[in-house]
């Protein structure tokens, strides 16, 4: 099938010259381009007509849950005749495996598994293996392990009209491939034999199937609904596939048995030579334990650290993970790449230092290392032709590019804000003013700060005058953060006053000013890139200015405000010629975009905690690294405040090393 875009949109303002720019560059072979859109261009529309001419599989990953669920929703409307699934961490909890060993604690695996994204997961899979009209948005768990292709492909029952069914051979190898036998109706991964038909319910989509047998040769085939079991479509031949990503051959389970008991003989001779007597007992008893459940029931809690012995990979081989699903003819977007790329490298080197600790005292054997993420280089190596999308690209995307095309112009005719610099010397009482303005048009304000007790001060200072502001910092919970941009949006409060106002990737339309506070103060959060991120929050509204209270003009602030001054140039240029006039975009209160928000964030938060959670397995030196690797990483996701926690942590352990070596 052709992909086909349907949509009451055609391309405008920069759209068709990126679309005509960048489908030229594919057809001319280029590795790697970058689409440079502002904030509120159409990237994803331009993304998908591009999709729609090059007529290719493709792969779109995103930062986090929550712009990925933006982004699939966005898709499955442009693509409603083509398969658009979803591809994001199926926890909606998750402790990972750990042990402290100051404390001799072990703290094992805890995890709630999100039913409905773990189906769609499958789904995914299954959509990229038979269909070539597939566009699967991801978050960054795409390069992580997700089971051998070969397997899920050959593993799969195919069954057609006429053919000889043996019965028995044939609910055997439903089981074997994950289903269950029950009787419930529409339970999802099972199936149920009632005299000469066979119902299934895949756990990858919402049909039944039914087979009916006129003694052992297959009658008819049917799609039906399972709760009003009306039949949707009658079918010549269907192919069954696994319930689960991991799923493997009783040939491998065998395979695997013998080599893991290899791989523990050899760690056992480790153990036994350095004198650790308990961790070689304590590995010999988990593992042969988990042995005996793979023999008997070929599956064990923690199978996936045991992959490579599954896929017969050497130590060290980089695991399959979803890319490996698309062969080697797709197309790869990265959106917000100034934020994804960054993310995309930490994760090996974050993964492997959880794990350290559980192997070297028994808990698990060496091959659970290899059973982690890509390396950064890995993850480039099996890419064909990539678009990194950004409205920031950073230095790895300009440097690798063949070529950056810019989006500047907005259909809606919105221009980048009027960026003013003005001296700190009263700026709380000019801000004042300039918030009463803002107030008399019914819109809002948002105030960045540099601390959170800076942020407390100035909305209590905002409310004695009257005004109805409040704070947003880390220290609030992630529902108290959400209701604040509620009551921002719906006109309950004027200004919100916040360290890092970037981090909820929301549209918030009726703003039209944004303050900078100490703009001239460098570092995190007055940077080049968290500058131009700034501003483009005020993108959104036809009166939008942005005041930067500084004493001096930095470098960053230069740049910034010279990018800006460009690209409004060019949008007032292409308005006047075109006699467009700019309107305020109106968008509707969603209450499900703030509920991805709110589970991106507890996501955020519990994946921070982690990190401080080891300093008590590192040495201090190897903490030292993680913390620098994961604060520059927080940095360029824009998570200053998160940023800072880990900075504040590393000063104190330098300063503790510097007193040690004294």
């Amino acid at each position: 099938m052709m992909f086909r875009v349907i949509s009451d949109f055609k391309p405008s303002g920069d759209q068709p010259k990126a679309i005509k720019k960048l489908v030229e560059g594919l057809k001319k072979g280029y590795k790697v381009q970058t689409l440079l859109g502002v904030t509120g261009s159409g990237k994803t529309f331009t993304m998908a007509k591009i999709v729609e001419q090059i007529n290719k599989p493709t792969l779109v990953i995103s930062p986090n849950k929550t712009l990925a669920a933006q982004l699939y929703s966005e898709f499955k409307s442009f693509f409603p005749e083509n398969k658009v699934e979803f591809f994001v961490s199926y926890y909606d909890y998750y402790q990972p495996e750990a042990y402290i060993p100051t404390k001799d604690l072990y703290i094992e695996k805890n995890a709630d598994i999100n039913e409905i994204i773990s189906r769609m997961r499958i789904s995914a899979i299954k959509s990229i293996l038979t269909r070539k009209d597939v566009i699967v948005v991801a978050s960054v768990s795409a390069i992580y392990n997700c089971g051998d292709p070969n397997d899920f492909s050959n593993l799969n029952y195919r069954v057609e009209i006429g053919q000889k069914l043996k019965i028995g051979e044939f609910l055997t190898h439903l089981a074997k491939i994950g289903y269950e036998r029950k009787e419930e109706i529409d339970s999802k991964g099972t199936f149920r034999l009632k005299g000469d038909t066979i119902e299934i319910f895949p756990s990858y989509q919402d049909d039944g199937i039914k087979i009916e047998l006129f003694g052992d040769e297959v009658d008819e085939i049917f799609l039906f609904d399972p709760l009003n079991r009306s039949v949707i479509e009658r079918l010549d031949k269907v192919i069954i596939y696994p319930t689960r990503e991991f799923i493997t051959s009783e040939e491998k389970i065998l395979r695997a048995v013998k080599t893991i008991k290899e791989e523990l003989e050899e760690q056992l001779v480790y153990f036994r030579k350095k004198g650790k007597i308990l961790e070689a007992e304590r590995l010999k008893q988990r593992t042969l334990n988990d042995l005996e459940l793979l023999t008997a029931l070929g599956y064990c809690t923690g199978i996936e650290n045991y992959s490579r012995h599954f896929d017969g990979r050497e130590p060290g081989e980089p695991p399959y993970s979803l890319l490996d699903y698309f062969g080697n003819d797709y197309l790869i977007f990265i959106d917000e790449s100034h934020i994804t790329i960054p993310q995309l490298r930490a994760m090996y080197r974050g993964d492997y230092s959880r794990k350290k600790n559980l192997v070297e005292y028994g808990f698990r054997l060496p091959c659970a290392f290899d059973n982690r993420p890509l390396r950064f280089e890995e993850f480039w190596n099996k890419i064909d032709k990539v678009i990194f999308v950004s409205a920031t690209p950073g230095e790895f995307e300009i440097k690798n590019s063949q070529q950056i095309v810019e989006q500047i112009i907005r259909p809606t005719g919105l221009v980048d804000p009027e960026v003013e610099v003005r001296p700190t010397k009263n700026q709380v009482d000019d801000l004042v003013g300039e918030i009463l303005k803002v107030r008399k048009r019914n819109e809002r304000a948002l105030v960045t700060v540099l601390t959170k007790k800076t942020a407390e001060r100035l909305s209590e200072y905002l409310v004695e005058l009257g005004i109805k502001a409040l704070y947003l910092h880390s220290e609030l919970d992630t529902i108290e953060r959400v209701e604040v941009l509620k009551k921002l949006r719906r006109g309950d409060i004027e200004v919100v006053v916040g360290v890092n106002l970037l981090r909820e990737g929301l549209d918030l339309p009726e703003v039209s000013l944004v303050a900078i506070l100490d703009s001239d103060t460098e570092g995190f959060l007055r940077s080049e890139t968290t500058l131009v991120q700034i501003i483009g929050r005020v993108a959104r509204n036809q009166n939008g200015r942005v005041i930067m209270y500084a004493d001096r003009i930095t470098p960053a602030m230069k740049r910034a405000i010279e990018e800006t001054n460009r690209r409004r140039k060019l949008q007032m240029k292409y308005n006047e010629r075109n006699n467009i006039k700019p309107k305020t975009i109106i968008k509707p209160l969603d209450e499900e975009i703030f509920k991805q928000f709110m589970d991106n964030e507890n996501e955020l938060k519990e994946e921070l905690e982690s990190i401080f959670m080891l300093k008590e397995s590192l040495t201090v030196e190897e903490y030292v690294a993680v913390l620098e690797e994961e604060m520059y990483k927080a940095a360029s996701e824009l998570r200053y405040e998160d940023a800072a926690r880990l900075r504040d942590e590393l000063f104190m352990l330098k300063e503790k090393l510097k007193s040690y070596n004294k």
